[in-house]
């Protein structure tokens, strides 16, 4: 998945469609891994919201561990990536954030 989307309007609005759901539970099962959750935090709290491979790869596991990890982020559709020469760059798209912290913030509100 080269484009990243949004997951589903807030949990209080209305229930999820089983499509949203399962695109839901995608992204949040990727984030349950700590070094998914480090990976994505550095590249979302890189300046510009994007990252070199190479400026984030320092989480404690081998280049081909990070590689996997990135991956299963893209799967889930949290992160972007484009190749540029011999580095990949990544970027969290603002309305996948934006999305994802509609859902929880209004789920807690009420």
């Amino acid at each position: 998945m080269s484009k990243t989307e949004a997951c589903c309007p807030p949990l209080a609005e209305r229930p999820l469609t089983a499509d949203e759901a399962e695109r839901t539970a995608r992204m949040f099962k990727a984030l349950g891994d700590p070094v998914r959750l480090r990976l994505f935090s550095a590249v979302a709290s890189h300046p510009g919201g994007e990252a070199c491979v190479c400026d984030i790869s320092d989480v404690g596991v081998s280049q081909p561990t990070v590689s996997h990890h990135l991956k299963k982020l893209r799967e889930a559709g949290l992160l972007s990536s484009e190749r540029r020469g011999t580095w990949v760059y990544y970027r969290v798209e603002p309305a996948v954030l934006a999305a994802m912290g509609q859902l929880l913030t209004k789920a807690a509100a009420t």
